[in-house]
């Protein structure tokens, strides 16, 4: 692998390897899709790239944990890749081009290198901590990118994943708060709702049920573009249950709209 010498190098190069597999089996004939005991699905190629994502790291970081969605681990406090070979499983098996591999390294408890690449949307996005956020359209030069300057709820546009997930997880009632004071919202989902934030086309994302590789790499793509990362708590953590990434600006007030 020439030219791999950093973390963040590494973690380019196992996006390319899911990318070459995930590309080859999106909207596929024979997509074996199996369910997982929490009924929610997995496909032939959410195995195929978190097993050769694990091959890739036992050469070149034998030493670091590997916790990923497929597979199982759990990130400590030292060393740990979170995996999640495809965020976006329904929109894969259904043919819907918004799907990414999401990869991050966590260290001390918090993501410092995180790459989340969608081929059918032609994007790819990462980011390490110090190093900014930056993302690249097709085969474009990359772009750093910062979350907007939207200071009003007014002004806000704002996105979750799925509506019903609220109702569940968290309250119905507080989400449409929020919803009610933005200017706009919609279901943009999973982790292209992050990566907007971090471009600043969108103002908040907010999710009130996630695992930890769902966000571990949006945090730092975030908090790198400029913006804050937290669960619905506040705390600034990836591993908390729930995701809400803003601009910053609007941080506080989200989460005041969210409380139950």
């Amino acid at each position: 692998m020439p030219g791999v010498t950093s973390d963040l190098d590494l973690a380019l190069h196992l996006a390319d390897v899911a990318d070459g597999i995930t590309a080859s089996r999106f909207r596929a004939r024979d997509l074996s899709v199996d369910r997982k005991p929490d009924r929610t699905p997995v496909t032939d190629a959410d195995l195929a790239v978190e097993d050769a994502v694990r091959e890739v790291l036992a050469e070149h970081r034998p030493d670091d944990v590997v916790a990923g969605e497929e597979r199982g681990g759990t990130a400590g406090e030292g060393r740990a890749w979170v995996l999640d070979p495809i965020d976006g499983t329904k929109n894969f098996l259904r043919g819907v081009p918004v799907w990414a591999t999401l990869i991050a390294l966590v260290d001390g408890g918090r993501p410092q290198v995180g790459v989340i690449s969608a081929p059918a949307l032609g994007k790819r996005w990462w980011a390490a901590t110090g190093a900014g956020a930056w993302c690249r359209t097709g085969a474009a030069e990359p772009e750093r990118i910062s979350v907007s300057g939207v200071r009003e709820p007014a002004d806000a546009y704002v996105s979750t994943t799925h509506l019903g997930t609220w109702v569940e997880h968290h309250s119905r009632e507080a989400y449409l708060r929020l919803v009610d004071a933005c200017w706009e919202n919609r279901a943009f989902g999973d982790f292209w709702q992050h990566c907007l934030v971090a471009e600043g086309v969108i103002d908040i994302a907010a999710e009130p049920i996630v695992n930890p590789w769902d966000v571990a790499a949006a945090q730092v793509l975030v908090t790198e573009a400029g913006g804050s990362f937290t669960d619905l708590t506040g705390a600034p953590r990836y591993d908390g249950g729930s995701a809400l990434s803003t601009n910053g600006h609007l941080h506080a007030r989200a989460l005041s709209l969210l409380e139950r």
